[in-house]
């Protein structure tokens, strides 16, 4: 393979930002000089940041893509495609393809019926087949009120590049609905529940937790470590819930909704990851707690994308904002989900490390990716 040198660049290592040039061969980073000179055959960055390729750990882009609108489901194939192209032109090099595990089977209406094991395999099918053109992980969302987490789970083994298994809890009135009436205009605007169908779908989801939550919660435990997994807690909202989820052994924590979960996070050496979409709109949309406030409280280790893949590189530039420190900024959506995960091939711009980067020119308080390369291949 043909030696790349992107040169006259600013480079984001993990704790300064220098001009300099980064030479790539046989899919890894080969060496990293200081210096603005660009030699004969390099690729002349002009002052253009380049960084680790972003790693996703959370999102639900694929789900949007399969369902474009509501009850319409489009082909599986063609969706997966379109979800990774559209990470890659964005930046993101790594991705961990969020699936919920557990679902209710027992109310049609609901539309929650089961899908992980068979998305999976499509997913796993076009990466065997070189049709991907970034890293694809799976992310299991295990939903402990449901009917089926069980045998979803029993589904799933170490052979299925699970790097990801979250504690869920949509049960009304807890965590990230713990307004009710949020929940209620979710519900009904999603699926076209009436006043009545809604009070219905409460009353039964209560009696579902109460009746097989915490045997679903035992088992997913169980099963992220049969898989080998990396567990996440989801949407702590108290102290004590923090707590159960550091027993649980929870490496970091999804979304906490409060400052007191994030504080609570940080006593137990918990990460605390917050969506990048939050950051930008200056808020939640669900009314939980500021990612900024958290920001500014250094109580904010990692960016998720959640739900709008473009808010990812632009969070993490508004971070390194915030904090005056660019490398910082940027580790949230490179090192430091890597090590959330124990990717120690990547996430960082070292000699060694997988030659997944990114070039990005700075437009005001957000970028424009001009160039993505993974393992030394240019994909977008």
């Amino acid at each position: 393979m043909t030696n790349i040198i992107l040169a006259n660049a600013t480079l984001v290592l993990p704790n300064e930002v220098v001009r300099g040039s980064i030479m790539l061969a046989d899919g890894y980073i080969v060496e990293i000089d200081q210096g603005s000179g660009v030699p004969a055959g390099a690729v002349d960055c002009q002052g253009d940041l380049v960084m680790p390729g972003l790693i996703e750990l959370h999102t639900d882009n694929l789900e949007r893509h399969i369902e474009p609108r509501p009850r319409v489901n489009w082909p599986h194939q063609a969706a997966i495609i379109a979800h990774d192209a559209e990470l890659a032109s964005v930046g993101i090099t790594t991705v961990f393809d969020a699936l919920r595990v557990g679902s209710v089977v027992s109310d049609l209406k609901a539309n929650y019926g089961e899908y992980a094991r068979a998305l999976a395999d499509e997913i796993l099918d076009l990466r065997t087949k070189g049709a991907l053109r970034i890293n694809h992980l799976l992310h299991l969302r295990a939903e402990v009120c449901s009917e089926t987490l069980i045998d979803e789970m029993a589904k799933f083994g170490p052979g299925d590049s699970i790097g990801i298994v979250s504690l869920m809890d949509h049960t009304p009135g807890e965590r990230q609905f713990r307004d009710v009436m949020k929940l209620k205009d979710y519900i009904c605007g999603k699926h076209g529940l009436s006043d009545d169908g809604f009070l219905e779908h409460v009353a039964g989801l209560r009696l579902l937790r109460d009746k097989v939550g915490a045997l679903h919660e035992t088992t997913a435990v169980s099963e992220a470590r049969r898989y080998g997994a990396t567990l996440a807690s989801h949407d702590d909202t108290t102290a004590q819930q923090v707590a159960v989820s550091a027993e649980n052994g929870a490496h970091f924590a999804e979304f906490p909704t409060t400052a007191e979960a994030a504080q609570a996070c940080r006593d137990h050496g918990i990460l605390v990851m917050m969506g990048a979409p939050n950051l930008i709109r200056g808020g939640s949309h669900s009314g939980n707690v500021a990612a900024a406030d958290l920001a500014e409280a250094d109580l904010l280790d990692i960016l998720s994308s959640d739900y709008v893949p473009s808010s990812l590189l632009s969070g993490a530039l508004m971070l390194g904002d915030l904090w005056g420190d660019v490398a910082r900024g940027i580790s949230t959506v490179t090192a430091a989900p890597a090590d959330a995960t124990d990717l120690t091939d990547r996430g960082q711009l070292k000699a060694g490390l997988r030659a997944d980067l990114i070039r990005v020119a700075r437009v005001g308080s957000t970028g424009v990716v001009r160039g993505v390369w993974v393992s030394a291949n240019r994909v977008a």
